[in-house]
């Protein structure tokens, strides 16, 4: 009788976990075409379990790196040539017959299955646009079948233990680069609430500037130039120097002083010269007009920064140097990387290899992750515990053309990231983010952290 019940019982084991792994296991997806903030085609996926159905959608970059996993285009005229009619065709042919039947609770599972059919080293068969979008899709889904919220799913497949730290938030409140019309050379100029004591002051806090800074614009400027650019931040006629004095006189009329730290986000390999130990930081204007004093040696652009370092409270400079200037990266790190971080976005690209390189030669000491940049959840979260392990910090980040979904917002706090950048608090594929931010916050309750000055290096460091 002992040996009988025992049995049932076992037996009773192994069918509730079989139920289990077929309530989680993916039975349809479906991809299609929507459209991103900048108007351009994206793909979103549905997938569906026995739960179910879960939707996510995939970010565009317009300042992407050279050695980004591959954005399937379809080319052609429709779209002028950015349609995604062919990577909805790989989600729902390929992609889908790869996935279906796999427990969304095992993401390393998907993944794999999606990158074995690929069978590229950068998914330039399928497209990482497709693969992303199922294994977001995938993680939404993964979450459900737990039961518990996608920010501790993510940290549960990350093996973060504390996913207590809400993120502090970089606000790009300039723009200028590829992300704006006007002149400015730079990318983006952030404000960070490093003085703030809780994620939801932060946002108060950046939102008062930002509202100041508009005064300030239009004051200098006029109205015209209080138009703002793909990321919500404002893009004025004005020179770098010039726009830091900006955020420093907002932050002042706002009165937090005392709690804002600024940031740049240079975004170089935009305005690189060929062939050259230069960099053109007027490479917007042509012909007669073109400012030859901006035409800058590695040297002389090193100082350029130490200049700005020494009059502004800067606490991070991304992309200073072009994404194959390894040299200048790595004597720039080693001179000014205690005090200020240097973060590797088209560096690195959220790719292992890459940040390998860039760790071996000392040339940054910060992982931009962006998911887009390798595409999937499995290799983001493998690049992000390798820069932590490497003593680095990790900024989370959007890209310019974003959509409503705000997956970032919950892996920022799943792995801990302890800073995200997802543009200016205006626009709502923006502020969704921060919004999401914000419920997180409250379900964290009193155990919600706030990193504040210290968000390179926020507890659980991989």
């Amino acid at each position: 009788m002992i040996v009988t019940t025992a049995a049932a019982t076992a037996l009773r084991r192994v069918t509730t976990v079989a139920s289990k792994r077929s309530m989680s296991a993916i039975t349809g997806v479906r991809g299609r075409e929507i459209i991103d903030s900048r108007g351009n085609p994206t793909v979103e996926v549905d997938l569906t379990t026995a739960n179910g159905t879960f939707t996510a959608s995939v970010p565009s970059g317009a300042s992407t790196g050279a050695y980004e996993a591959v954005e399937l285009r379809d080319g052609g005229s429709r779209y002028m040539g950015k349609g995604v009619s062919q990577a909805v065709k790989n989600v729902n042919t390929i992609l889908a017959d790869a996935v279906k039947g796999i427990d969304v609770t095992d993401q390393r599972a998907v993944d794999d299955a999606m990158l074995k059919a690929d069978g590229t080293p950068n998914k330039g068969n399928l497209g990482a646009n497709a693969i992303l979008g199922i294994s977001l899709a995938a993680s939404k889904a993964g979450a459900a079948a737990k039961g518990v919220p996608l920010w501790k799913h993510y940290a549960d497949i990350a093996g973060n233990p504390t996913p207590d730290v809400l993120p502090v938030p970089c606000f790009n409140v300039i723009n200028g680069g590829e992300h704006a019309g006007n002149k400015l050379a730079f990318q983006e100029f952030f404000i960070i609430p490093t003085g703030a004591e809780t994620f939801s002051e932060s946002m108060q806090i950046g939102c008062e500037v930002f509202h100041n800074l508009k005064k300030v614009i239009k004051s200098k400027f006029g109205g015209d130039a209080t138009l703002i650019g793909d990321e919500g931040g404002f893009a004025p006629p004005c020179d770098v120097e010039s726009g830091l004095q900006m955020l420093m006189e907002a932050t002042e009329a706002a009165g937090y002083l005392d709690k804002v730290s600024v940031g740049l986000d240079v975004a170089s390999s935009e305005f690189k010269v060929a062939g050259k130990n230069q960099y053109d930081l007027d490479f917007k204007t042509k012909g007669a007009d073109k400012d030859a004093s901006l035409l800058l040696s590695g040297d002389e652009l090193i100082q350029f920064y130490k200049d700005m370092i020494a009059k502004y409270p800067i606490v991070t400079i991304e992309d200073p140097f072009d994404q194959d200037d390894w040299d200048n990266w790595t004597k720039f790190c080693k001179e000014v990387g205690k005090d200020v971080q240097i973060v590797g976005d088209d560096l690195t690209v959220t790719n292992p290899v890459k940040i390998q390189e860039a760790i071996k030669l000392g040339s940054a000491n910060c992982l931009l992750l962006k998911v887009n940049q390798i595409g999937s959840i499995s290799e983001s979260i493998d690049a992000v515990k390798l820069s932590k392990q490497n003593g680095w910090g990790v900024m989370c980040s959007h890209r310019s053309g974003e959509t409503e979904d705000c997956y970032i917002a919950d892996l920022a706090v799943g792995l801990s990231t302890g800073e995200i950048k997802t543009g200016a608090p205006c626009r709502g594929e923006r502020t969704a983010k921060y919004n999401q931010l914000l419920r997180i916050e409250e379900q964290l309750g009193g155990a919600a952290k706030f990193p504040g000055v210290n968000f390179r290096k926020p507890g659980w460091m991989g």
